[in-house]
């Protein structure tokens, strides 16, 4: 039998980024199965290096990954910088470029340049092109208390500052009704793409909180935008994942009615570099240090748009826990990288990087 690969869980350089897709408990079930597990400090990552080392892992120093022996598997989380590379290992992780976001090509051809790969977490399907692990819950749960929390703060004409991890999800919902409580009056939100797993955890959400939610997916969109039951709501959350362009949902002539109730838009989804983008009313993602911009500045009603593209790690324990316990039984078969979900997502990186060595968008 083949020696099973050593499996590498890098830090993460994305700022404010403390999930991860292997947490010490499914790493001790890992080593079990025969894989040497090296993990990178982190002072950032919810769960303590201690806590890697006392399951058997070797703890060696944050981005280290790049002079890892060549059959090591980098795994992390979300993306890096082109900057970075050329790539020469095999990487698990989000990279956000197969919609043809910015930069799309320049990245890609940095493995093109070190003849590595990629394993898209993103492209990590079943036989039916269903995802096997995902944050989406957790995005959409994330997603409306942030919105919610903004639009509280607009009823004392103030704004939510620098985010922060909660502890919990009960923390989470108790600071949310809380400030409901305080604005003295309760919004009517929508979520749109209701019925994915983001829409599943924004109406959750705001059930728990008593928020009347209005709830739309493929059905109510169908016949194309912009939606004017859209500005009757204070709140909306859009959960929708395309793939595809569509007709916008809003635009910017669209906000200006003198009838809009709409006041906050969380957009989980958070797309604004892809072609495939249904509120193109934005050209850049907000951040953990400043959660909201303004894109309708009228201050007798102005109006804020989130768009964090990473809202689970706001709650990094139990979005890792379910992320990483739904991903465990790949990780124990990643050794037949020619099989199943694998060969599935190599086949699309593959494809991608063609694209982008010969300059084509598709």
């Amino acid at each position: 039998m083949a020696q099973k690969p050593t499996l590498w869980l890098r830090s993460e350089h994305k700022p404010n980024e403390a999930r991860t897709p292997i947490t010490p408990g499914t790493a001790k079930q890992l080593i079990a199965a025969g894989y040497n597990m090296t993990v990178e400090r982190s002072g950032a990552r919810a769960f303590a290096d201690n806590a890697y080392a006392d399951v058997g892992c070797g703890i060696v120093e944050e981005f280290s990954w790049r002079t890892a022996p060549s059959d090591a598997i980098i795994i992390g989380l979300k993306e890096l910088s082109e900057d970075l590379g050329p790539f020469t290992h095999r990487h698990v992780h989000f990279a956000h470029v197969y919609k043809n976001q910015e930069g799309w090509a320049d990245f890609l051809n940095q493995f093109n340049s070190g003849g590595g790969d990629l394993y898209d977490l993103e492209y990590l399907v079943d036989e039916n092109g269903r995802r096997i692990a995902a944050f989406g819950y957790w995005a959409g749960y994330v997603g409306a208390a942030v919105a919610l929390l903004q639009w509280a703060a607009q009823q004392n004409n103030t704004s939510i500052g620098a985010l922060h991890p909660w502890a919990s999800r009960d923390l989470l919902q108790q600071e949310v009704q809380a400030a409901i409580d305080s604005a003295g009056i309760t919004p009517k939100a929508m979520v749109i793409g209701a019925k994915g797993r983001s829409g599943g955890g924004a109406i959750e959400l705001c059930e728990r909180c008593a928020i009347e939610v209005t709830k739309w997916d493929m059905e109510e969109t169908s016949a194309g935008g912009p939606f004017d039951a859209m500005l009757d709501h204070h709140v909306m959350i859009n959960c929708v994942f395309l793939s595809a362009p569509i007709p916008p949902f809003t635009t910017h002539a669209h906000l200006q009615s003198s009838s809009r109730v709409l006041s906050v838009i969380s957009d989980v989804s958070c797309d604004p570099f892809s072609d495939a983008n249904p509120l193109p009313i934005y050209n850049n993602c907000t951040t953990m240090d400043q959660p909201s911009m303004r894109v309708v500045d009228v201050e007798s009603h102005p109006l804020d748009l989130i768009s964090i593209d990473h809202l689970p790690s706001l709650l990094p324990v139990e979005s890792s826990d379910e992320f990483a316990n739904a991903l465990l039984p790949y990780l124990l078969d990643i050794n037949q990288l020619d099989k199943g979900v694998w060969q599935r997502a190599a086949a699309v990186f593959k494809d991608k990087c063609a694209q982008a060595q010969n300059g084509v968008k598709a």
